[in-house]
């Protein structure tokens, strides 16, 4: 996953700028049918049974540290289509609020290939524990 703009900057003001950043106490997951990038999320699915769900990570390792998530997380079932889910985001809010980290929806075989999801009515979308990471090397 990459940083958003947003968490670069307070990261950065935090560290360097003695700025004081207090971390989110909840994170929480989406998912969008179009591109996130730096700057922003890409369409949120919204809608039909859909809400962000929360997400804990496991920090370990040097060079790289990377961030984890340390359990499984399930969305609700689908009450319509959803559309096809390309990208995930890391939020520190259930609605609104700023997106902290974003990724495209990859293989965990290889964390490379492109896997986009379409869900449909009666679906349910599931990341498996330790497919969501943030390194930083």
């Amino acid at each position: 996953m990459s940083f958003s703009d947003y968490l670069e900057d307070k990261v950065l003001n935090h560290v360097f700028g003695g700025t004081s950043y207090t971390a989110p106490t909840t994170l929480y997951v989406g998912v969008f049918t179009s591109a996130a990038s730096d700057t922003g999320p890409g369409t949120e699915v919204s809608g039909n049974g859909y809400a962000r769900q929360s997400v804990a990570f496991t920090v370990s390792g040097t060079s790289p540290t990377t961030a984890t998530s340390s359990a499984a997380v399930e969305f609700p079932e689908a009450t319509g289509s959803w559309g096809t889910v390309t990208y995930a985001g890391v939020f520190d809010a259930s609605s609104a609020g700023n997106m902290l980290a974003w990724a495209e929806l990859t293989d965990p075989a290889d964390f490379v290939t492109a896997l986009p999801k379409t869900i449909s009515t009666g679906d349910i979308l599931r990341i498996s524990a330790g497919n969501l990471k943030v390194t930083l090397g």
